[in-house]
């Protein structure tokens, strides 16, 4: 067992380094903090993390800033409809020596980073978005039947916009399972905008530096997942995910009612490891229910769909697990 004060020691040395790196991060990306504690707790968690927001909203400044301060290798894949897996992945080349002899060579696709960049990813096809699935969850690519393994650590930041869907092709379920939280990225406010538009229009532009390495990422991975997590926080997040499955017995009527299908254990382990990252970025040595409560729709909101009844109805799925989650917080704090 490791000795609690050291563990103690670690998270507070870890917090002290993650308020330099949303320091340095705040040089670039101006406001947004929500968006920025959701994407540095995806990856304080080992997972990946799809932003859903308009274009002009900072997206890719945000991922190329975060590989900056984490000190990531990154790479940039702009997503079309005739890209190919091996566009992504890499290929075998066949190669003539000297000699006249022949051989086989792999050359590496953009994917053989620490830090990749999925630009509208829904705009790729099927078979394309199929490439992603071994390496987001597996950490590895097979190519002519050869394991390849990917850079550690590696996250995959994808980019959505929710307005525009012609052309497209959404991502299927077993995708979006795969994505650790969806990050909504929502117009900044006025003051926020006066600020970016100060920063952004003079003759210098601010840069962020580098705070982490990627063995110092890999290392505050660790700590997250050695974070005690209390029996209530344990509980209410078992609560919360059982209750938005609308078969489970513990669902209420409103789910039952609106859900055609629900969260599944992956969305239990991603809580427990965003509500750790996340009381680790505000500074805390364990989560509370408020970090579960705060951390629903990033985590619950892509492993869900409404009924075809409930969307022409006019039911909308953040209200839903708004609900459920007050319902179930309200019912936890009771007990």
């Amino acid at each position: 067992m490791s000795d609690p004060e050291a563990l103690v020691a670690e998270i507070e040395q870890l917090g002290e380094k993650l308020a330099q790196a949303k320091a340095s991060i705040a040089q670039r990306i101006i406001g947004q903090d929500e968006v920025v504690n959701l994407a540095l707790s995806a990856m304080l968690s080992g997972g990946h993390a799809l932003l859903m927001g308009l274009p002009g909203l900072g997206k890719t400044l945000l991922v190329d800033t975060l590989s900056t301060v984490m000190g990531l290798s990154a790479n940039r894949i702009q997503f079309t409809p005739d890209l190919m897996p091996a566009d992504i992945l890499g290929s075998e080349v066949l190669e003539t020596a000297q000699d006249g002899s022949r051989s086989f060579r792999f050359l590496q696709g953009p994917i053989f980073c620490q830090l990749l960049m999925a630009d509208e990813i829904n705009r790729a096809s099927p078979r394309t978005q199929s490439a992603l699935l071994q390496a987001m969850q597996e950490r590895e690519v097979t190519i002519a039947g050869d394991h390849k393994p990917l850079p550690r650590p590696f996250h995959v930041l994808a980019t959505q916009n929710p307005i525009e869907q012609e052309g497209t092709y959404p991502l299927p379920e077993a995708q979006l399972d795969r994505f650790l939280v969806k990050i909504d990225v929502a117009y900044p406010d006025r003051d926020t905008e006066r600020g970016i538009l100060l920063a952004t229009t003079g003759t210098t532009e601010a840069r962020a530096h580098a705070v982490f390495t990627p063995e110092a990422l890999i290392a505050a991975q660790g700590v997250v997942r050695r974070m005690p997590v209390g029996e209530s926080v344990v509980e209410l997040i078992l609560d919360l995910v059982r209750a938005c499955r609308p078969d489970s017995p513990e669902a209420p009527e409103i789910v039952k009612k609106t859900v055609a299908w629900g969260p599944g254990p992956r969305a239990a382990q991603a809580l427990m490891l965003t509500v750790r990252a996340r009381a680790l970025l505000d500074g805390r040595l364990a989560p509370s229910p408020d970090d579960v409560a705060a951390l629903a729709r990033p985590v619950l909101g892509h492993r869900m769909a409404l009924s075809f009844g409930a969307r022409a109805e006019g039911a909308v799925l953040e209200q839903v697990i708004d609900e459920v989650t007050a319902r179930v917080t309200r019912i936890g704090l009771a007990a």
